[in-house]
């Protein structure tokens, strides 16, 4: 895993500045520690930092081809390139090393841009095309690797970080209050919105075609399911057994594939069902004694360790469990914000950068995890909910359907302890608009709306025409509503929330914090694409979650691993930055009153009044925790990255060779 960056001049035809295009590489350090280089031409600059994984003596990025025509950074895996190189030395192409690198520059000579289409990985990368006068920027088919861009002053600037590209010029420095809006909506912001305006980030599945004339975009892929009226076509006279054991076939090679490495390979180990299956498949592969890392918690409600050490039992792994303790969470929170790049309004992705900076510490730069097969096979409540919601709303008077929301979130103690009247009231709201595209997903929209309160009156000025789940709703496919509900659902999901939240802000953004590479085997394309054609009924049976999993996993894992009861990812919120009821120092300067005003994005009285909750060591609400958290991550971002108030990072010097022509 690395870090890309660069500069077209293709309006103002200036030659690249070397020493701007010197700092964005830089500020990419922590991606890539083990090499770096930059390749200039005239008007056209190319940057790159390495965390070497395939080829480790001769994967020097940027890379070129035979003659020198064509170049390319690289972030990411190809992990299908053995065949992909055997094939196009076959159709006569030289390669002068072993990396996956090389493959996609003689694969764009044979195929263009369409090149990606045979790429199964993931990745982010930028290719120059001196025959043509083309830059193509790609990126990988679900979004695990960031790619950034932005045009500014004739030139086109990327980076697989946004704080490189404002290294590399003078571009204005304002946090887009639209992506706010968006993020306290859906947690996650619209691509290619980011947070901050003129920067736009590739969205997943698509390439992005530069020459002189203007910019093209092309959506190469897109998560597409069977339409209600085709219906999930019956595979075999035993449906369950043969989905089962076409789904464990394609995870077993997903996760062979991803094993390819020429430094040790290791695994998340959560004791969840998706990590366990993961690390069994690793460890059936891997003849040495597999390491496998996870993080506890103080707090028992966040805490898993009981079912990790079953499975490490089960496994036999070098295991390296480690405590976040609240306090740690809490005065590192910076230090996420200055990684992801965005506001969160959860405190969950900071115990996922400290679980890397462990890993890093072992030795291990690589590291399988289950990400994504909560989306792609309906392990999330939310899907439980919008079910149980569709069968009440079939007898919307009914006193014993909705009773079915009990079981339902039985991890949030103080969703359980709610009145009846007030759960009826809150996922009764709407419930007979089935035909609603954002069924599913209205009740989560309502828990995040109340950060909206929190606005200044700019912001409310700015946002009081703006809509979000209306600019939501324009980019949904023209075959959505023929799909089952439980597709639409999961495509909200897998489209939105897993790459804009899961996969930037707990998946790349924290693991290369400390320069350590995931890989996700569920979200190889094709899994995903199989099990887009699994019939909804052997996703989410009755109300178990992931059940063809389950079922496929039992040869696999302890029945203790195979039966629990879902306990999603999460880490103590208020708690966290108020250790014993005082404020860490940073909070109470950051949302102290004249620091909010200067900022100019929240007002300041009900955030004091939070607050004031907090010094009182009063229980939080799931909304008031998300407000502190939301509002604090925002006046983070505006100080680090507007302010340039910031002492985080300071940029390693370049290492490796230059190259110019």
């Amino acid at each position: 895993m690395c870090g890309i960056a660069g500069i077209w001049n293709f309006k103002s035809k200036a030659p690249v500045n070397p020493m701007l295009l010197s700092r964005m590489v830089e500020m990419l350090h922590h991606r890539g520690p083990d090499d770096s280089g930059i390749y200039l031409s005239g008007d056209l600059g190319l940057g790159h930092t390495r965390l070497s994984i395939v080829d480790l003596s001769g994967g020097h990025q940027p890379m070129s081809n035979e003659d020198g025509t064509i170049w390319v950074v690289f972030n990411g895996e190809i992990y299908n390139y053995p065949e992909l190189r055997s094939a196009l030395i076959q159709k006569g192409h030289t390669f002068k090393t072993h990396s996956d690198t090389e493959v996609i520059v003689h694969a764009y000579e044979e195929a263009g841009e369409n090149c990606v289409k045979g790429f199964n990985g993931q990745f982010a990368f930028a290719l120059w095309d001196g025959r043509r006068k083309e830059l193509l920027l790609a990126r990988d088919r679900m979004g695990v690797r960031p790619l950034f861009y932005a045009e500014h002053g004739g030139a086109l600037l990327f980076g697989s970080e946004i704080k490189a590209l404002f290294e590399g010029s003078t571009l204005p420095r304002e946090i887009d209050p639209f992506a706010i809006d968006q993020i306290f909506t859906f947690w996650s912001p619209i691509p290619p919105r980011t947070g901050f305006l003129g920067i736009n980030e590739l969205p997943p599945g698509h390439t992005m075609t530069i020459t002189e004339r203007g910019i093209r975009f092309n959506r190469y892929w897109k998560l597409e399911f069977p339409s209600c009226e085709a219906k999930f076509q019956a595979r075999s006279s035993n449906p369950d057994k043969w989905y089962m054991e076409q789904l464990m076939g394609l995870l077993d090679d997903a996760v062979q594939i991803r094993l390819r490495a020429d430094v040790p390979v290791g695994a998340y180990l959560s004791g969840g069902l998706d990590s366990s299956i993961i690390t069994a498949l690793c460890r059936r592969r891997i003849h040495e004694r597999l390491k496998t890392f996870s993080i506890g918690f103080e707090a028992q409600e966040f805490d898993e360790t009981t079912f990790q050490s079953t499975m490490v039992r089960h496994l036999g792994t070098e295991h390296h469990a480690f405590l976040c303790r609240s306090e740690e969470i809490g005065r590192s929170f910076p230090d996420a914000i200055w990684h992801t790049e965005r506001p969160v309004i959860r405190m969950a992705p900071v115990p996922m950068m400290l679980l890397a900076r462990g890993v890093r510490q072992e030795g291990i730069k690589v590291v399988l995890t289950g990400e994504g097969a909560d989306e792609v096979l309906a392990g999330y409540d939310i899907f439980k909910e919008a079910k149980v919601r569709r069968f009440w709303a079939q007898a919307p008077h009914s006193k014993w359907r909705p009773l079915l929301l009990r079981r339902l979130y039985p991890y949030l103690s103080g969703m359980q302890g709610q009145a009846a009247s007030y759960l009826n009231s809150f996922f009764g709201q709407g419930l007979e608009k089935t035909d609603d595209p954002f069924y599913s997903h209205r009740p989560r929209w309502q828990v995040a709306g109340p950060l909206k309160s929190l606005y200044g009156e700019t912001m409310r000025e700015r946002l009081k025409e703006y809509d979000p789940v209306a600019e939501l709703r324009e980019q949904l496919p023209s075959e959505f509503e023929k799909w089952h509900p439980l597709s639409q659902a999961q495509y909200l999901e897998s489209s939105y929330l897993l790459p804009g939240y899961i996969l930037s802000s707990q998946g790349d953004r924290m693991a290369m914090a400390h320069s350590v590479e995931g890989r996700f085997p569920f979200l190889d394309h094709r899994v995903i694409e199989f099990a887009a054609t699994i019939p909804p009924h052997l996703k989410l049976r009755r109300l178990r979650e992931k059940h063809i999993l389950r079922e496929g996993a039992r040869d696999l894992l302890p029945e203790s691993i195979v039966d629990r009861v879902k306990q999603p990812y999460r880490a103590p919120d208020h708690a966290s930055l108020f250790p014993g009821g005082k404020a860490l120092d940073y909070v109470e300067e950051s949302l102290s009153p004249d620091v909010l005003t200067e900022a100019g994005i929240f007002t300041s009285r009900p955030i004091q009044t939070l607050l004031s909750k907090c010094r009182r060591q009063e229980t939080l609400g799931m909304r008031d925790s998300m407000a502190l958290v939301g509002s604090l991550s925002v006046q983070l971002l505006h100080q680090q990255f507007v302010r340039k108030k910031t002492e985080y990072i300071k940029p390693a010097p370049l290492m490796g060779n230059i190259h110019s022509i």
